[in-house]
């Protein structure tokens, strides 16, 4: 166990007039209150806060911030309220605590909405003391580093939030070291299959790969040497596991083709003309690989990063990388913004830690704020979450308006998302783009450096197909709200002609109806509405059943004395369930929560099998149709709602053959095809046709169309082919996108 005087020493040595009694006092009353209490490991609860507060320590934060390491989990985990910690170490702690501690009445959430509200919580934490997200992530990295005795299911759902939120938060905040051990922990506990596997065919690698660095880092020490540039370190490295199958993901490449592998890295002192000398250097020595440099210091990475990158061709045709940078670039690079400031005042010997800290809460705030403006007015917990999501990819791209503004943007973003960053105005008018002076689609992808002139006109508005290529929150979360409004009115109009047409089977003005609110007011509080137009809206939308709706309103007795279609009932029901034998779907293959006798069809967009997470979507004139929620449809479809009901597989689902089809990216070798339906063929699956191609890089393509039951016996299939030697990538195909 971490002894508390190893970490006050830390302190100390940073902090040599810190408050260390505060220090103790939170060590002892996080003993007293975590007493008896015991990790998944079965080691004493305290373990924990004390590996927090080391992390903190070692990211050289003050008294107050290893404090509240201590103290972090007393007021969730505890008997303590927050009065009686506000009452032992101040309001400091207390706000800092209570902005780390989960929200206690949101239960009846699900997971998702559980964790999109806390994270809200600690996000609103931020704007009041920047400090909480530095001590959250001291507290996920130290979770990570510990769980492996959690239960499977635990572990994916923590190791799939730390990839999406923590890790991406760490690179925000420019902390190297820990976004690359967050991600690799959440790697090989996510996908432990593909991590071993990485992991041992880099190990095979790492004496040959580390002789060969050895033998760069040598040579660049010889060349620098002789061209009389000064430097203080050169590095090498193996890259890390992650971030490798991250990019052979990607690029559907194999490990041959990574030009980063290895990477050698040159450290100098502090003034930048150095780096540029020892460019020149490298350049001298082996040959550039175009468009493979890139440079950070003049133009530095939003989250303080900075650093010159090139790409080089080595021995025997052995592409690698070269980073160079000063020793401040590289102490930031490694710590980010807790390192910015207390470096700047190492350099200077002094020991101002109130300004030092100061500076720290006004570089986090700079950096991590924007998060809360683009996602404080979103309500819906889901899609705040997506929008948190989203605003924490790195901001790599930098394009220009024709007067010459600067507009930063996430890497992938298209000229819907530069409209959007130049003005909200400007977004919901765009009717086109120039991108350097030609007419590009609004689809295209900006790129460093690009001149973006939008298009407007008045009278023009969003479309819900920017959906499908806009990337940041603001654009997403505008088109949304404008195509919500749009269509719910629609809805409205619709809501009312087929209340009006329902009423008319009843021999009744339905135009008198829709003018009764009180009784339709009535109706939709009994429906769990506010107002009748939501009411309305959910017919038009087909969520709720004018028919459904005329009962209510009449009462029982009416309703049954008026009723058209008593008698038709029975044979209604045995139409809908012969329409649903005849699509193939069965009468128990999929259950629609709260409603009964609805018309379901499998989208052919994504196709969805038995055993995948299933959404469905109200849509007029097919019922509802059922996606898979990975399908990239579901974007544009989740503007609309009121249309999206919960579906299920039945429990009791008969087992039956789909058809489904895969891509297999392999090397060009004689004997792929053979291989591959090989293994197929071992696991008893039935292939109903398999076509090969070679693509113009080599690369051989191998689509397959497979007979499965569900969704385990496809993973199966995929692991079974993923073993055959030779293969880069598995993937599943979806048809093209379909309207619903």
């Amino acid at each position: 166990m971490i002894r508390i005087e190893d970490i006050i020493a830390k302190v100390v040595r940073n902090y040599p007039n810190a408050d260390v009694n505060l220090i103790r006092r939170a060590y002892l009353f996080s003993a007293l209150h975590h007493r008896g209490q015991t990790r998944a490991s079965g080691e004493p609860y305290l373990v924990h806060p004390l590996a927090v507060a080391d992390i903190l320590a070692e990211m050289r934060l003050d008294e107050v911030s290893v404090a509240t390491g201590l103290l972090h989990d007393v007021v969730e985990d505890t008997l303590v309220d927050l009065e009686t910690l506000r009452a032992s170490f101040g309001d400091e702690i207390a706000l800092l605590v209570d902005g780390l501690t989960k929200i206690a009445h949101i239960s009846n959430l699900s997971k998702e909405e559980q964790q999109a509200e806390n994270l809200r919580k600690m996000v609103l934490a931020m704007t009041t003391d920047a400090r909480v997200v530095l001590i959250k992530l001291a507290d996920r990295l130290h979770n990570m580093r510990t769980i492996e005795y959690l239960r499977p299911e635990k572990r994916a759902r923590i190791s799939r939030e730390t990839l999406e939120i923590y890790a991406p938060i760490a690179h925000r905040l420019g902390m190297g070291k820990m976004r690359s051990e967050l991600e690799d922990l959440a790697f090989k506990n996510l996908y432990p299959d593909e991590y071993k596997k990485l992991e041992a065919e880099v190990e095979s690698r790492r004496p040959e790969l580390e002789k060969m660095l050895e033998k760069i880092k040598l040579t660049i020490e010889e060349n620098l040497k002789k061209n009389d540039v000064p430097f203080t370190q050169i590095q090498g490295r193996v890259k890390r596991l992650y971030s490798l199958w991250r990019k052979l993901k990607k690029r559907k490449i194999t490990i041959n083709e990574v030009y980063d592998l290895i990477a050698a890295r040159i450290i100098t002192p502090n003034d930048k003309k150095y780096c540029y000398l020892a460019l020149s250097v490298i350049h001298d020595i082996w040959t550039p690989v175009p468009e493979r440099f890139k440079d950070w210091i003049g133009m530095p990475r939003e989250n303080l990063y900075q650093s010159l990158h090139t790409s080089v061709i080595g021995e025997n045709g052995q592409p690698f990388e070269v980073q160079i940078r000063t020793e401040e670039m590289h102490y930031i690079a490694e710590e980010g913004v807790a390192a910015h400031w207390k470096y700047k005042e190492n350099l200077l010997k002094s020991k101002e830690d109130d300004k030092g800290l100061e500076e720290l809460r006004r570089t986090i705030e700079r950096l991590l704020l924007p998060l809360v403006e683009e996602t404080k007015e979103v309500k819906d917990s889901k899609e705040f979450l997506e929008s948190l999501k989203l605003d924490l990819y790195p901001k790599d791209v930098y394009a220009f308006t024709p007067m010459g503004k600067i507009i930063r943007l996430p890497r992938g973003a298209t000229p819907i998302d530069f409209a959007y960053a130049i003005h909200s105005e400007v977004g919901d008018t765009c009717t086109g783009a120039k991108i350097n002076g030609r007419i590009v689609p609004l689809r295209t992808e900006i790129k460093n450096g690009d001149v973006v002139e939008i298009l407007t006109n008045p009278s023009a508005h969003p479309s819900p197909d920017w959906l499908n290529y806009v990337t940041t929150a603001k654009a997403r979360n505008r088109i949304r709200h404008w195509v919500a409004e749009k269509q719910r009115a629609e809805s409205i109009e619709i809501g009312k002609k087929l209340l009006i047409s329902e009423a008319e089977k009843f021999r009744l003005s339905g135009k008198k109806i829709l003018a009764d609110e009180e009784n339709l007011k009535r109706v939709a509080n009994d429906y769990g509405f506010g107002r009748v137009d939501d009411l309305l809206a959910s017919i038009g939308y087909g969520k709720t059943l004018p028919r459904n709706v005329m009962a209510k309103y009449l009462g029982a007795e009416k309703f049954a004395e008026l009723d058209p279609e008593k008698k038709k009932e029975s044979a209604i029901q045995s139409g809908i369930k012969a329409v649903k034998k005849f699509i193939g779907l069965g009468d128990e293959a999929i259950v629609v929560k709260g409603v009964d006798n609805l018309l379901l069809t499998r989208a052919r967009c994504c196709n969805p099998i038995v055993g995948e997470e299933i959404i469905g979507y109200i849509s007029l004139g097919k019922g509802i149709v059922v996606h898979n929620k990975e399908c990239k449809n579901m974007k544009a479809l989740m503007v609309n709602k009121e249309r999206i009901v919960e579906v299920e597989w039945a429990k009791d689902i008969r087992q039956q053959v789909q058809a489904v089809k895969i891509m297999v990216v392999t090397e060009n070798r004689t004997g792929m095809l053979a291989g591959i339906t090989s293994a197929i063929a071992d696991i008893k699956t039935s292939i109903r046709d398999a076509r090969a191609r070679v693509s113009r890089d080599g690369r051989g393509f191998i689509e397959v169309t497979l007979e499965v039951f569900d969704k385990k016996h496809l993973d199966r299939v995929i692991s079974a082919i993923k073993s055959v030697s030779g293969v880069i990538d598995v993937e599943r195909l979806n048809n093209s996108a379909s309207k619903v």
